[in-house]
């Protein structure tokens, strides 16, 4: 299923699915899965998406910056955060480790659930 943008609130194609390999890969290499509830995942990986558009940098889109192109040049918040990466600790709820009440079992996420994640963020 392939749709053209036509919403500037959404990130390109092209980034979205950089953004769902990128977080494929990584919950595989870090032994950590996808929240149980789909949409948080698809909406954590259409903010990555819109920030690397926007930034050039997945810049964690669930954090409020006062200045987001000095944050992704201080790369702390860039995704993987440094939390994540020393710590396995996840504020979006991408990346969960097994014992989380909120992971799911998935490492994966298909194009139509972002899909869909997106149609109802272009309707806000």
């Amino acid at each position: 299923m392939t749709t053209t943008n036509t919403n500037d609130k959404l990130s390109s194609e092209k980034s979205l699915k950089a953004m769902k390999n990128f977080a494929e890969k990584y919950a595989k290499n870090t032994n950590t899965y996808f929240c149980v509830d789909p949409s948080v995942t698809a909406v954590v990986i259409e903010g990555l998406a819109k920030h690397k558009d926007e930034l050039g940098s997945p810049l964690c889109p669930c954090r409020h910056y006062e200045d987001k192109e000095a944050e992704v040049k201080a790369t702390y918040w860039n995704c993987p955060c440094v939390p994540m990466q020393e710590r396995k600790d996840c504020h979006c709820m991408l990346f969960l480790t097994p014992e989380n009440d909120f992971s799911g079992e998935q490492q994966e996420i298909t194009m139509e659930e972002l899909q869909i994640a997106r149609e109802n963020m272009a309707k806000m």
